[in-house]
């Protein structure tokens, strides 16, 4: 006999359920956990690849940026103590800059030179830090290594209302945890000149006036200097001359040629002869006399470059002679 009953099932917890999935943040972390040494690596090339290109290219780059975009000026140029081949130097420059990299310089050889010429002399720039309009104070003894390019830079200083004057070195640099870099500091700075003494004057001048030297006149000399370079010129001697005919010599003495106005006694010995000689041509005893630069004598050495330099420079006076031999100014 066939039973209606149906045979009985027992369900079994758990059997055939879908086991729960992770969630990504534990995912994330199992991952990370297992593959934590290729991150690691990743990383380590991701900040090498920006980070060394910024520290060894773009650093440099930037550090020279900085000099090529600064100013020089000379605010101060005090030659003293000159040899035929040296003097003492004491210059101040003045450094610009608007950026906002202030490195710290560290001290350089820098070569001088007269823009487009050769360099004279080499001086050691002292460490500083930059920052706008900081002073540069170079006090030295240097030596001329080009005594030829320095004879034509004192002809610039003379002769020129403006010149341009050259420094030129490879100094380091270093800004802050950055490394040292190395940088061309090539600078040229425009400088003020004697513009050919312009403005010279025979201020007063007694002929017949016998000295213990052997002169027989005397008198002031006016030299404007609107430089702020200082030259010393030691014993000066001028020739004098009336249409290319030579009537004399003027001495001045340890003279040193300061920024500014310059008053300065001198002695002469004129042929009073080759004056009297040429008065008929000249209405009113007044001659032009042409003054040129004939040597200068320091501690009894000829300084060539400022001999030289006041030789390229012939400058013009009026000469009132009548005044002249009565002793009285011109």
């Amino acid at each position: 006999m066939v039973s209606d009953s149906k045979p009985e099932v027992t369900e079994i917890s758990g059997m055939g359920a879908t086991p729960a999935r992770p969630s990504f943040g534990s995912r994330v972390a199992a991952h990370f956990k297992r593959w934590w040494w290729v991150h690691l690596i990743i990383l380590i090339v991701v900040i090498l690849v920006i980070v060394l290109p910024v520290v060894y290219v773009g650093y440099p780059n930037i550090a020279q940026s900085l000099v090529n975009k600064s100013t020089l000026n000379v605010s101060k140029m005090v030659m003293s103590d000159p040899s035929p081949s040296s003097f003492t130097l004491n210059q101040t420059n003045v450094i610009g800059t608007k950026a906002a990299f202030h490195p710290d310089f560290k001290s350089f050889s820098a070569a001088i030179s007269l823009a487009g010429g050769a360099a004279f002399t080499h001086v050691q720039v002292p460490k500083f830090h930059s920052r706008n309009n900081v002073n540069i104070n170079i006090e030295q003894r240097v030596n001329l290594t080009d005594e030829s390019a320095f004879t034509e830079f004192c002809k610039a200083v003379i002769q020129s209302e403006e010149f341009e004057m050259n420094v030129y070195g490879k100094p380091t640099l270093k800004e802050g945890a950055l490394p040292s870099t190395d940088v061309t500091y090539n600078k040229t700075a425009k400088v003020k000149g004697l513009n050919k003494l312009s403005g010279f004057d025979l201020v007063d001048l007694s002929i017949g006036t016998g000295g213990s030297d052997g002169t027989n006149a005397k008198g002031t000399v006016y030299l404007p200097n609107p430089s702020v370079i200082t030259i010393p010129a030691g014993n000066l001697t001028l020739d004098l001359s009336v249409n290319k005919t030579a009537i004399g010599q003027v001495f001045i003495n340890n003279l040193i040629i300061h920024p500014g106005n310059n008053t300065v006694p001198m002695t002469a010995n004129i042929s009073e002869l080759t004056v009297a000689g040429m008065l008929s041509s000249y209405p009113g005893f007044i001659i032009p006399v042409d003054i040129t630069g004939n040597s200068s004598v320091y501690n009894g050495q000829v300084l060539p470059y400022i001999t030289d330099a006041l030789a390229s420079l012939t400058l013009t006076t009026q000469l009132n002679v009548s005044k002249a031999l009565g002793g009285s100014s011109l």
